[in-house]
């Protein structure tokens, strides 16, 4: 018996993991695959004339299993892979690429969807109801139901050429980034780095049975050492091991894949009827054209550009008292720190005793308690896929309202990084409001013997922006799973997880929870006042350096036809020449590394995390004005999240604000 078959019979069907063992996937997926196309061939079949419930509704109900068990599989493969789980995701993603064009290609159902499309005034139908037709109707015709044979047969091998070549960056990122260590055995080689990160490299020797210390390319070990190290030499021998991931022309060489994966989006676009993959992208989206991203990153440039470069001129200014005339972007985390520390004497490390993970976490659970009445309880019997993980049940006002998992820390099996994710989405059926199952997946320094696990004041706004998606996961309430929880515009879905990032920085908040973690001291008002005070400690640096990811990332998908004649490095080092704020390294280059663009959804999409900035900025200044625990703002919020993606994002957001985002909030934010 195949245990991924059936629903689960673990609490609240959760996902049995103590039972799943890895020869189970490819039947299970093969079956649950068999039983969806029996779901869709009794829609397609059924001899009553189409209506809104018959087609529409029934095929967004369908294949529920299928997609629990995609999730476990793929959650697994980024967060506890193994090289057989790698194999198994080469075999299954042809297979489900496959399926999806078979449903997308469906002409009987498609000619059913359209003829409820085309007669949709006679319906009642309501604002969810009216959103998920319209859903319904576009991603067919998306995905090439309005096509020809011959070009439906192109269109269904470009998406699986797609699915496997992307999957195959992923994994050659993590293999790149696995395959590098930096083994050191002279200690003052380790100069200016704290005890506790030097007891953590110490850690990883000995994990790898060596004598000394070993720094990784993992961003809890690589990040530290590009911080704090004194030795220039060796920053810049790490800068140029993490430059070169998946760019060295060995095994895991991403170049080649990026010409190719780019080709096939253009190919994609094209055969559908558009211009370039980013046109055919951001017609979803709210900024709706490319020609509106490009104004819209650029107007940032042009007014973030004078503070970046002032910021950088600071910078300089303290390098050349060390004698460097000439820094580079591996100086730039040392001297950043070391101003840091002069401007507001403040350091990471001084700042970590009081932020104990526990206690941050009970900080951000406490957060949804006081803003939308939530309670978490820790659930023991509830599997896991780790002895790292934990599971918590939460409750809204004493009910049940949604699983969630947590995971914190690195293992060899698990990509960098930190990301939300969902077992399980929500949806009412049958007057049951079947709830979600949510997942936090972070990469912070774990326990030694003698500390807990101590964040740094970026790691903890990391967690409350995870929590921010997972809070829009657990709080979705409504009836159909495909618009639910993060099913948003993806220009939209950063809103909620950037939004309670601000709350790291109230004064009134932090008090709270950063307490030392040996002697329960809270954190002295006068590095509370610093920590506000150094908020936008290099916003311009930061702004144009994801200014240049976003300009980057467009240019990939309007221009790709100039990787013709121009390498990968060529094309990069062009488009990020005007964000540039250090010399460009001839032997390094970002993009075969990039994995929100060429493994993750963020193709032609990165700009959107600046676009939601704009959108946070102007809601969280709404709370600031009438008190940031306010209990009818907070209610509004709340409406925003549960809505999921039932309504167009700029009017949902109109009516929890009043009035559009102004990006003049977020300008206000950054630079005064």
């Amino acid at each position: 018996m195949n245990i991924l078959i059936e629903k689960f019979n673990t609490p609240y069907h959760s996902a049995p993991f103590n039972h799943i063992k890895n020869e189970d996937y490819l039947p299970a997926f093969r079956e649950l695959i068999q039983q969806s196309e029996e779901e869709l061939n009794a829609i397609v079949n059924n001899p009553e004339a189409p209506t809104f419930q018959n087609v529409i509704e029934a095929l967004a109900y369908s294949g529920e299993q299928l997609d629990v068990v995609s999730n476990i599989f793929f959650n697994l493969n980024s967060a506890e892979t193994s090289d057989e789980i790698q194999q198994i995701a080469q075999e299954v993603s042809p297979i489900l690429t496959e399926y999806s064009s078979k449903i997308s290609q469906n002409e009987a159902l498609f000619n059913k969807i359209k003829k409820v499309y085309d007669e949709k005034e006679k319906y009642d139908l309501n604002e969810e109801q009216k959103m998920l037709l319209d859903e319904t109707y576009k991603s067919f015709v998306r995905s090439g139901a309005l096509l020809n044979e011959e070009d439906k047969e192109k269109l269904k091998k470009i998406s699986m050429d797609l699915s496997l070549k992307s999957l195959q960056f992923g994994q050659n990122v993590l293999a790149s980034t696995n395959a590098y260590f930096k083994h050191i055995t002279n200690k003052e080689d380790l100069a200016g780095i704290p005890d506790a990160i030097i007891d953590q490299y110490a850690e990883e020797a000995k994990e790898r049975n060596l004598e000394g210390w070993v720094v990784t390319l993992q961003y809890p070990s690589y990040i530290p050492f590009m911080t704090y190290a004194e030795n220039r030499e060796l920053r810049k021998e790490l800068a140029l091991a993490n430059g070169k991931k998946s760019f060295d022309g060995g095994a895991y060489d991403n170049q080649n894949l990026i010409k190719e994966l780019l080709s096939l989006k253009q190919q994609k676009a094209e055969l559908l009827g558009y211009k370039d993959y980013a046109d055919f992208v951001l017609e979803e989206r709210m900024a709706k054209s490319p020609v509106k991203v490009f104004d819209f990153l650029n107007e940032l440039l042009t007014k973030a550009k004078p503070y970046a470069d002032k910021e950088i001129e600071e910078l300089r200014s303290l390098a050349k008292v060390d004698g460097i005339e000439e820094m580079q972007s591996y100086d730039h985390a040392f001297y950043a720190e070391k101003l840091r520390k002069e401007k507001f004497d403040l350091n990471d490390e001084e700042l970590k005793p009081y932020f104990p993970l526990d206690q941050v976490q009970d900080a951000v659970f406490g957060l949804a308690g006081k803003l939308f009445g939530l309670t978490f309880e820790e659930r023991t019997d509830i599997p896991k896929y780790h002895e790292d993980v934990k599971v918590y049940e939460v409750k809204e006002n004493g009910n049940y309202k949604s699983l969630l998992y947590v995971d914190y820390f690195p293992r060899k099996g698990k990509r960098a990084g930190a990301w939300m994710t969902s077992y399980k989405n929500q949806y009412q059926q049958n007057g049951e409001n079947s709830r979600p199952h949510i997942s936090i997946v972070c990469n912070f320094s774990k326990p030694t013997k003698d500390t807990p696990s101590l964040l740094t004041f970026q790691e903890v706004t990391t967690l409350f922006h995870e929590f921010g998606h997972a809070l829009h996961g657990m709080m979705a309430d409504t009836q159909y799973p495909t618009l639910s929880g993060t099913s948003v515009k993806w220009d939209f879905v950063e809103l909620p997880s950037q939004f309670l990032e601000n709350f790291c920085y109230e004064p009134e908040f932090l008090k709270t929870f950063a307490k030392h973690y040996k002697t329960g001291e809270v954190l002295p008002d006068e590095k509370i006042e610093k920590i506000e005070q150094s908020k936008n400690f290099m916003e311009g640096y930061q702004t144009l350096r994801q200014l240049g990811f976003g300009l980057l990332d467009m240019n990939y998908h309007t221009k790709v036809a100039e990787l013709d004649n121009e390498s990968v490095k060529e094309f990069e080092d062009k488009y990020t020449k005007a964000t540039a704020l250090y010399p460009i390294n001839p032997e390094t280059a970002m993009s075969p590394s990039f994995s929100h663009i060429f493994q993750g959804g963020y193709s032609a999409g990165y700009y959107s995390y600046k676009w939601a900035e704009v959108l946070d900025a102007d809601a969280f200044q709404y709370f600031k004005e009438n008190g940031i625990f306010n209990p009818e703002i907070a209610a509004k919020y709340k409406v925003l999240l549960s809505s999921g993606g039932t309504k167009d994002p700029m009017e949902l957001y109109k009516s929890f604000r009043g009035s559009e985002p102004k990006v003049e909030s977020l300008l206000k934010r950054a630079f005064g």
